[in-house]
């Protein structure tokens, strides 16, 4: 394999050196930024090295990042830390450079080749029956094999331990409010038909409602969807917030300026579902919220929005083009319609993000609860909707 180290001012010159000198089947293994300096570490395995590389020249080593992160892709080297700003120029990191796919493809089926032969290792009859019902319960949850096996490790020297403690390290928790996440700007991200609508509205009637005089401007940024636009123009009118609509970025933009300038306490932003080879990161960099004036990115607050019934391999594909340089957290919508919970696990395990907020229910009064121990644990353990007052 010919590993090398390449440097420039921006992403798209780094990219450039990379294709001139490894070729369009290098594989980007490491990228990282110092100073507005873009340092990525590729690579180029088998025969398409060695006709590359001249006779009689050495492979080059790999840099201590690539070694440290023992060739881990970056998804797996950085899990859970904000994704850094991929230009000189500040703006949010481009799609994943070429390559990055088919590494990390492979990186998954080695994964799941090594957790199946550790499988058979988890003894779990070694546990108390205690800890032991409480994993085969998760396990017939969709909790998946990466989880189990860190819930094993933690339990297997302590019998007397409960399951949750370790549980409530897995998966963090960020209850929403104005003390937790006091950013003006909310802004509201999933897929499509993962219900972002709601979850705007349920947001801004919780403001509200706390704060009645808080003065709050809902931004529909999905404005070509009918039926959410509708709804939200409806329930604007009827709380006295403020109502703005935006069809493309640039009405984005112009709506954010105008509700900064007319002073409004908080702003919440409906944005649209991403299509495949979309990414937030460059959406929300083109609306400006990376630069905004006067104000600085920590005002900018991201609340993903899924449903637990998505598949795995589903998720892994809408945590890629969702992820974020912006204060994060999970918005878990669409309870009442899931049979199983497991995913709240598995999400929190991979993104390290921390749980905001739990959306159920087909009413939008006292249908939004800001996320507590005991409400997840019941949720996960006993399916139990959360009981909002």
């Amino acid at each position: 394999m010919q590993v090398k180290t390449f440097s420039a001012r921006g992403m798209s010159a780094v990219l450039g050196m990379i294709r001139e000198e490894l070729g369009p089947d290098a594989v980007i293994l490491d990228t990282q930024e110092e100073n507005g300096t873009i340092t990525v570490t590729a690579a180029l395995e088998g025969a398409s090295a060695k006709q590359r590389q001249p006779d009689g020249t050495p492979e080059s080593k790999p840099s201590p990042s690539a070694a440290s992160h023992g060739g881990a892709p970056p998804q797996a080297a950085n899990r859970g830390k904000p994704q850094e700003s991929a230009s000189a120029e500040g703006h949010a990191a481009p799609p994943p450079p070429f390559g990055w796919q088919k590494w990390h493809e492979e990186w998954s089926s080695i994964k799941n080749h090594l957790l199946a032969l550790m499988k058979p290792a988890l003894k779990l009859d070694l546990l108390p029956p205690r800890q032991r019902l409480a994993i085969e319960y998760l396990q017939r949850e969709g909790v998946e094999d990466s989880a189990v096996l860190e819930l094993f490790q933690r339990l297997q020297n302590d019998p007397d331990a409960s399951i949750l403690a370790p549980l409530a390290d897995m998966v963090p928790l960020r209850p929403w409010g104005e003390h937790t996440w006091p950013q003006r700007i909310q802004v509201i991200a999933g897929p499509f038909g993962a219900g972002k609508t709601s979850v705007a509205i349920r947001m801004a009637l919780a403001l509200r409602r706390l704060s009645p005089a808080c003065r709050v401007c809902l931004v529909n940024a999905d404005a070509t969807r009918g039926n959410g636009r509708l709804l939200l123009r409806h329930y604007c009118d009827l709380s006295d917030m403020a109502y703005k609509e935006a069809s493309s970025t640039m009405e984005l933009v112009s709506a954010l300026n105008t509700a900064k300038k007319e002073g409004f306490d908080k702003i919440v932003v409906d944005l649209p579902g991403l299509s495949k080879g979309r990414y937030l990161s460059t959406l929300l960099a083109d609306a400006g919220l990376g630069e905004l004036t006067g104000e600085t990115a920590n005002d900018v607050a991201v609340h993903l929005t899924l449903p637990p019934h998505y598949g795995s391999t589903q998720l892994g594909g809408i945590l890629e083009r969702y992820r974020t340089p912006h204060a994060g957290g999970i918005v878990w919508t669409k309870l009442d319609e899931a049979d199983h919970y497991g995913q709240i696990i598995n999400v929190a395990l991979e993104t390290c993000l921390p749980v905001s907020a739990l959306s159920f229910g087909p009413g939008l009064g006292n249908s939004l609860a800001p996320v507590r121990e005991p409400m997840l644990w019941k949720l996960l353990f006993k399916r139990e909707l959360p009981i909002v007052l």
